[in-house]
């Protein structure tokens, strides 16, 4: 503790978590820790099966195993320290542990932002432009987008962890949320933060909106060149491809805008918990299901690494 005028500052969060102990809310939490399992699981798979298979060593799956890289990073950074809590039954956390968790979160957020656009892009160019798509998508394009996508997605961590902890903090240590989340953590600021909380909207309106905008155009432009195909089967494949896409898109940007681009007196708890685990920890689950089902390569790529493992477990 330290004290700032009369007011005594806190030196540490504690966070409330998202359930009780009661009896559906721990059925509730066996349900999120098999989640957590099926998105450990599905995401590593999907790494393992895309950098193991020549045949899956295109952009799209290079895209492909970056996100599932991302999502698994994303719900191991919340769910672990979340699981902890509740079994142990308080969720003590440092100023310096809410810090790393801010900046892991919204480095891994924005990561997707800008990845699931860049993935847009690639299926604009593949299906709208396929004979200069090698030219265009090049394995350094790809590096770069990547790389770029992890750097802005960094600097807005890094800004958001860094001044939203600049903030005195006083009274209540309780933060109502399952992890340090920066709309339920400055509710606990003893300052006025409406400046800095114009400087997220603006932040927000960078990392969601632009991506956005980016996926909205590739997949109209898509959507264009998709209806004046001839091939009925070529529709049927980039419908199949893209609808897949978009539905991860909408699940991901739908909830993340709900939790940051509403002003501060519109947020409730409950609605922020529940929107938060969409994107924390249903949508990594997800998103190797959404792009692997409808998939015949993945599938094909699944078959050849069962074979493989039934082959050399017969002649042990």
């Amino acid at each position: 503790m330290a004290l700032l005028g009369n007011q005594t500052l806190i030196s540490h969060f504690i966070l409330l978590g998202l359930f009780t102990h009661s009896p559906l809310h721990l059925f509730l939490f066996s349900i999120i820790m098999a989640m957590f399992l099926v998105a450990l699981s599905g995401n590593g798979l999907m790494i393992l099966l895309i950098n193991t298979d020549s045949r899956l060593h295109s952009p799209m799956y290079f895209f492909l195993s970056w996100l599932s890289l991302m999502d698994l990073t994303l719900i191991s950074t919340i769910v672990p320290r979340m699981a902890i809590d509740y079994l142990l039954g308080h969720g003590s956390i440092s100023f310096t542990g809410c810090g790393l968790q801010i900046l892991f979160f919204l480095t891994l957020l924005g990561d997707e932002c800008f990845l699931l656009a860049f993935m847009a892009y690639d299926r604009y160019v593949a299906i709208s432009n396929p004979l200069r798509y090698s030219v265009v998508m090049s394995r350094r394009v790809c590096w770069l987008m990547v790389a770029g996508s992890w750097l802005f997605g960094l600097v807005d961590g890094l800004i958001q962890a860094v001044f939203t902890l600049r903030f005195p903090y006083c009274g209540s240590q309780e933060i109502d949320h399952f992890f340090c989340e920066v709309p339920a953590v400055l509710k606990l600021a003893c300052a006025d933060t409406s400046l800095y909380e114009t400087m997220i909207y603006v932040c927000c309106v960078l990392m969601l909106l632009l991506p956005f905008s980016v996926i909205s155009a590739s997949y109209l432009r898509i959507l264009i060149t998709v209806l004046h195909m001839r091939s009925a089967e070529g529709r049927q494949k980039a419908f199949a491809t893209c609808s897949s896409h978009m539905a991860a898109v909408s699940l991901f940007y739908g909830a993340a805008m709900i939790t940051y681009m509403r002003p501060q007196a519109y947020h409730s708890s409950k609605q922020d918990k529940a929107v938060s685990a969409f994107y924390t920890m249903i949508t990594p689950m997800l998103n190797p299901l959404i792009y692997s089902l409808r998939n015949k390569e993945v599938a094909g790529a699944l078959k050849k690494l069962l074979g493989r493992c039934s082959c050399g477990v017969g002649q042990n």
